[in-house]
């Protein structure tokens, strides 16, 4: 399965709260992106919560807008990626 990228902008910031509603709240996510067939591997986020860097599994970039816009999420961008190693080159 293909793996992207997708860049968010957040201009009033990420908050995702650290208790049980957060949790919920992800939870839902992944199961609204598990009905196209999407899956959420890890983001990382810009220091000020403005940003966030998404990794996903998914069958084509059309399901990761498609899940996004159920989700109420933004997207900036999606770029098909691989993984480079740095480990990899002895």
């Amino acid at each position: 399965m293909p793996r992207y990228l997708v860049e968010r902008t957040f201009p009033e910031g990420l908050n995702v709260p650290m208790n049980d509603a957060g949790a919920t709240a992800m939870g839902g996510v992944i199961a609204r992106n598990a009905e196209k067939g999407v899956t959420w591997v890890q983001s990382f986020v810009s220091p000020d919560k403005s940003k966030s860097f998404c990794i996903y599994d998914a069958p084509s970039p059309e399901a990761i807008r498609s899940t996004a816009q159920k989700n109420a999420l933004p997207v900036d961008k999606i770029t098909e990626v691989r993984v480079l190693d740095p480990y990899f080159y002895r």
